[in-house]
């Protein structure tokens, strides 16, 4: 599944595919960061900032052993949020695919495995729908929003039907 999507991104990336016209536009691109992001060059210089941390903070040496964890946490907390967000769970809508809402990890996932809200609703902030889910990424939307470190277009946290 992991191998699939990175197939498919770098497809796009290189312009030999594109994505379906419904997830065209509304959205700031830039080119050139998933460019850099893509390159080799990117990631060795991304690992080696990872590296120069652990350098400058870890206070023992065991504490180096967390970091090829830090290298890999993208590709695996893609594989949690796609597994267990089509696999485990309930579902509050009827969508045309597997999609559950996976509560028990959400925290650990900051909101990511509401997958069924997601796919019923992709463009809404929160993606929690009922009384007892909670979307933390949502909530840190809103605290920066009101922080005015970000600003939100008008309506966008209304919530669509």
């Amino acid at each position: 599944m992991m191998w699939t999507t990175a197939l498919r991104y770098n497809a796009h990336l290189v312009g030999t595919s594109s994505p379906e016209p419904r997830f065209l536009g509304n959205y700031p691109e830039w080119p050139w960061l998933d460019r850099v992001g893509s390159s080799w060059t990117g990631r060795i210089a991304w690992g080696t900032a990872y590296g120069l941390v652990y350098l400058w903070l870890a206070t023992a040496w065991w504490q180096f052993l967390l970091l090829p964890v830090h290298w890999v946490l993208g590709p695996v907390h893609g594989a949690i949020v796609n597994w267990c967000g089509h696999r485990y769970g309930y579902r509050n809508f009827r969508t045309n695919d597997a999609s559950r809402n996976f509560l028990p990890f959400d925290f650990l996932t900051l909101g990511e495995l509401f997958q069924n809200n997601h796919h019923r609703a992709a463009s809404r902030l929160n993606f929690a729908w009922r009384r007892f889910e909670f979307d933390p990424t949502y909530a840190v939307t809103r605290l920066l929003a009101w922080l005015r470190v970000i600003h939100l277009r008008p309506g966008a946290l209304a919530s669509p039907a």
